[in-house]
């Protein structure tokens, strides 16, 4: 997934997008709803993480602007507001969770979870897909009893088709998934990702629509 983190905390910041970063998620961070705005505008997000008291203005005011819009984008709350009324506006505005800080890093990484899943449509972490024994809370895959270990990047990739089976993914789509991996994504990596999962997981898990993109094989 690729995660926009909204949040002046710059240590709180740090702890989250580290650990984002190493649960095998890419994260975009910035500290300011118009910084927010602009990052929104530009990319296609699986995810926002929301503080609600910005430098700028209230969260609750960007997401009610963003739902207002038709923008239907998973929205966790990350907020010291800890009043039962402001856990009522934070869902009412649109918001998919809420999270008081302090809060665990762990417990971030499941909620993170839970509502990627159900967005997917599969609320059940393990899914199988054809030989593969797939564990999607904890990204660990099993084929005959062995475990396969992917990359960052390859689970990043291999994740954006298990949550759209079936649909064709062209290589800019599937380029956005990896662009805070490094400062820039070559010509050529989708490509070689591709050919890696092939080879970690079966030359038929994804299938090639030659000029037009790839898609999750048929199991």
């Amino acid at each position: 997934m690729r995660i926009l983190l909204i949040e002046d905390d710059t240590v709180l910041g740090s702890a989250v997008r580290d650990q984002i970063a190493g649960d095998g998620q890419s994260v975009d961070w910035v500290t300011r709803l118009d910084a927010a705005g602009d990052a929104v505008a530009a990319a296609a997000y699986d995810l926002l993480l929301l503080d609600l008291m910005l430098p700028d203005g209230r969260g609750i005011g960007f997401l009610k602007t963003l739902r207002a819009r038709g923008d239907v984008t998973p929205v966790i709350i990350l907020t010291a507001l800890d009043q039962i009324s402001d856990r009522i506006e934070g869902l009412n505005a649109g918001a998919d969770d809420y999270l008081v800080k302090p809060f665990d890093l762990s417990e971030l990484s499941a909620r993170i979870g839970s509502v990627a899943r159900r967005y997917s449509g599969n609320p059940n972490p393990i899914i199988s897909h054809g030989a593969l024994t797939i564990d999607i809370a904890s990204r660990t895959i099993r084929s005959e009893g062995k475990q396969i270990l992917l990359t960052a990047r390859e689970w990043a990739l291999f994740e954006a088709f298990l949550a759209r089976p079936g649909q064709l993914l062209s290589k800019p789509q599937l380029e956005e998934k990896l662009y805070t991996f490094d400062a820039e994504v070559e010509s050529n990596t989708i490509e070689v990702h591709v050919s890696r999962l092939r080879k970690k997981l079966g030359a038929s898990v994804i299938e090639t629509e030659r000029g037009m993109g790839y898609r999750l094989g048929t199991p």
